[in-house]
């Protein structure tokens, strides 16, 4: 089955860390770039962070630059999200996507439209308490 797969959400302090996964199966994620997104209760989906196949080149919305890192581990085709200094306005369900057309590169990752990626995962929730 072709999917991808968010883990690695839960309940932190403000401050604190969370280190998100996205695993892929059914197909190589390493060939392709992936971006990450969030969506809090009555917001639109925005974009996290991105990061490129072509030379895993990476990106970042300003809410998060500074704060959060994103990786990949071709041996186990997954893609991550360190988070840290988690703040009140971080919660929200993170998402992973790509598409095998579109995403190479992360050029325009954060302007397309939900439809436009041929992928996303289930969301994992990010929950930080004060």
């Amino acid at each position: 089955q072709v999917q991808l797969v968010e883990s690695g959400g839960g309940l932190v302090h403000s401050g604190g860390s969370l280190k998100l996964s996205c695993a892929a199966s059914g197909f190589t994620l390493n060939y392709f770039a992936v971006g990450w997104f969030r969506q809090a209760p009555g917001k639109e989906r925005e974009g996290v962070s991105c990061i490129s196949a072509t030379d895993e080149s990476t990106y970042y919305d300003d809410s998060v630059r500074g704060r959060g890192t994103v990786s990949r581990d071709k041996a186990t085709n997954t893609v991550y999200l360190q988070m840290n200094n988690l703040k009140p306005e971080d919660p929200a369900v993170y998402y992973c996507a790509t598409d095998r057309i579109l995403m190479l590169t992360c050029a325009g990752w954060n302007s397309r439209g939900v439809s436009e990626y041929e992928f996303w995962g289930q969301g994992t929730q990010v929950t930080v308490s004060s």
